[in-house]
């Protein structure tokens, strides 16, 4: 048995899982599935540092397991960048290096790698019930993966083959132009550089639950339509909360569930728009990477707003490339419904690392 630790690190919490990682890698899927023994969560603040975490999840694995397990290797996907294998979370005063757990842990191996790069190696590992197929297309063994996922941002990432396994790219393609493809669009574009006196527009500000917000913000002050007092209350008390510093309440997700629910009508223009710039990027993505192996739509958003993906034309925007629409109807398209892929992809990472 080959023994795994698998943590996904954040800055309101922590999950670790404990893995049998006696998987076969062979090219780009995990052969085998990697079996979880033992799984725990922690609220990452009571903390001073990573170590004391993992020292009581090892403990307690062992009372629950009945016997000692100790990791032969580690990879701790981590909410900010990894440079160097080091590492500080944005939301924590925690500085992680990966030498320093090596030795505090006497774990052989300890890698660290950026949470969305995880979800590239956890695409690899996921069984079939956990993606939904949006476009069979013409699956090419041996091709590119591409991975985007919206959330609190935007990530991007592709994957390669290798002889022996794979290899996560990390890119920040969310940061690239967003690129209006309508009058709409460019009233939008507008719209968010005079309200944040700024010089250009990243297409992260516009496909992402922020986007979602700002989209919606755009609409009402354009008087596209109506806006609901249940819906300006919440956004209303949302900003009152950001003033304060102490956020609790998601609008973006009050907007699409309104949206799903076909009960506000402006929320609903909202996610129209939302949706169509999500698939219109997606396209993008695939447009450069040419992932005949397939084109992974992760992060937070897309599994809350299946029926609207449909609904509001996801595929449609995507395809949208002129010419160019016969190649990407050929491009696989899945949406990725484990939320905790990452958590999965440290555990791949770690085993063909």
């Amino acid at each position: 048995m080959t023994l795994l630790l698998a943590g996904d690190i954040g800055g309101t919490k922590t999950i670790l899982r404990l893995v049998d990682g006696t998987a076969i890698v062979e090219g780009s899927q995990m052969q085998e599935r990697l079996e979880t023994l033992y799984e725990s969560r922690y609220l990452s603040g009571d903390y001073p540092d990573l170590v004391p975490i993992v020292k009581r999840f090892l403990q307690e694995a062992r009372e629950q397991l009945g016997e000692y397990l100790h990791p032969e290797k580690a990879c701790f996907a981590i909410a900010g960048p990894v440079v160097n294998q080091t590492a500080k979370l944005t939301n924590l005063p925690w500085r992680l290096d990966s030498l320093r757990l090596r030795e505090e842990l006497a774990i052989s191996s300890v890698t660290l790698i950026n949470d969305f790069e995880a979800i590239g190696y956890g695409v690899t590992g996921l069984p079939e019930s956990d993606v939904l197929t949006l476009q069979k297309g013409q699956p090419q063994a041996g091709s590119p993966i591409g991975v985007i996922g919206a959330g609190t941002g935007l990530g991007e990432c592709f994957v390669t083959p290798l002889t022996n396994g794979i290899k996560v790219y990390p890119c920040e393609g969310g940061h690239t132009d967003f690129a209006p493809r309508s009058e709409l669009e460019f009233q939008l574009m507008k719209y968010l550089l005079a309200k944040h006196n700024i010089d250009r527009v990243s297409v992260e500000r516009v496909v992402s639950g922020p986007g979602i917000v700002s989209i919606y913000q755009f609409l009402r002050d354009r008087n596209f339509a109506p806006e609901s007092p249940q819906i300006a209350q919440i956004i209303q008390d949302w900003e009152a909360q950001i003033q304060g510093g102490e956020v609790t309440i998601d609008p973006g997700a009050v907007i699409s569930q309104a949206a799903l629910e076909k009960r506000d009508h402006l929320c609903e223009q909202t996610m129209q728009l939302f949706v169509e710039a999500y698939g219109a990027e997606a396209g993008n993505l695939a447009l450069k990477l040419l992932p005949y192996n397939g084109l992974y739509i992760a992060g937070g958003i897309a599994p809350q707003i299946l029926p609207l993906l449909e609904t509001y034309g996801f595929m449609q925007a995507f395809l949208n490339k002129g010419r160019l629409k016969p190649i990407l109807a050929k491009v696989p398209v899945y949406v990725v419904k484990n939320p905790q892929v990452g958590l999965v992809g440290a555990a791949v990472c770690a085993a063909i690392l």
